[in-house]
């Protein structure tokens, strides 16, 4: 089967002569090598008002030729999208902000390309994608956790929580550093998405109330609801509840996706804090860097409002 290449000026002059020697189309392509469709579009696009000349005919295909290898998208839109990456914005976040905001239409398929390319160039962009390895089924039983008393099980909290229809409905959870010693404690908020997130120099249930309810109370907002897992590190809930007059439920056992929006938020802080990492390290200008990250990040669930603007109910428009 051949394959389509460009033809050459020679190639030009020769079809020229051979079309004065009254050669049929068909004919000049087996002389020259190349398919007949070749011969048949070459003389239709290139002819001038003089019939097919070679000199003209190169002319006019070596303009079209610079003129589509004009980029579509600007360098000034590709600054942009590696600014983005840099701060830890998806491909599909970049794509619909860049459509919203700048009304400039460039798929995350395009910019998964790009980071690609930008990798096989010995570029980072890929660092800052937030899935790096392919994913592991683990195997194993369960590990057996401390039974908590006086829980007040999921199936009891009120349905509005599961409409999302106002602020104020929290769902918590730790992630846990290198050796389990140290933990950051992570609240969401269920409608907007906001983010908190407390360093605690030991996961032990009093250090984990005393962090939530310093979170909590620096917002001055409303607290109707905290939904957690069973971990022992909740085991002081009540006092929680009484001192933030809120109610706390737990989800069922191994049951994650009942918190599914908090699970999805420590994925996401796992690119700042992986595992393994020692949390003895952390200070608190990088916690609170990376929730100022995680809160002014458009999503789409949001309609690609930041949860910054739904929690606080304001407009901010992006900086280029």
């Amino acid at each position: 089967m051949r394959h389509y290449t460009q033809l050459t000026e020679h190639q030009r002059y020769q079809i020229q002569a051979l079309m004065k020697a009254e050669h049929t189309q068909t004919a000049i392509a087996d002389i020259i090598g190349v398919h007949k469709a070749t011969v048949s579009r070459e003389v239709r696009r290139n002819r001038g008002l003089r019939g097919y000349r070679p000199k003209q005919a190169q002319q006019l295909a070596d303009n079209r030729r610079e003129h589509s290898q004009q980029p579509r998208i600007a360098d000034s839109t590709w600054h942009l999208v590696e600014r983005w990456l840099r701060d830890e914005w998806s491909p599909e976040q970049i794509s619909d902000a860049l459509r919203c905001r700048h009304g400039i239409r460039l798929s995350h398929e395009w910019i998964y390309q790009y980071v690609l390319h930008d990798k096989a160039s010995g570029g980072d962009l890929y660092r800052h994608l937030r899935c790096q390895k392919r994913r592991r089924k683990r195997y194993g039983s369960y590990s057996r956790r401390c039974q908590l008393v006086n829980t007040v099980s999921i199936e009891e909290r009120p349905a509005i929580v599961d409409c999302k229809s106002r602020l104020g409905d929290w769902e918590v959870d730790t992630v846990i550093g290198q050796g389990y010693r140290q933990a950051l404690v992570t609240l969401t908020e269920r409608r907007s998405m906001y983010t908190l997130l407390g360093h605690v120099q030991c996961r032990t249930a009093n250090a984990v109330r005393v962090a939530i309810v310093r979170l909590l109370r620096s917002l001055k907002g409303p607290v109707h609801t905290i939904t957690s897992d069973n971990g022992k590190e909740f085991a002081e809930h009540e006092t929680i509840s009484e001192v933030l007059d809120t109610s706390f439920y737990f989800a069922h056992p191994y049951a994650s996706w009942e918190r599914g929006l908090n699970e999805n938020i420590n994925g996401l802080i796992r690119q700042y804090f992986p595992k393994k990492m020692d949390f003895s390290t952390i200070t608190k200008e990088q916690v609170k860097r990376v929730m100022n990250k995680l809160n002014n990040r458009p999503r789409k669930t949001l309609g690609y409002r930041t949860p910054h603007e739904v929690f606080f109910n304001i407009n901010v428009a992006l900086q280029n």
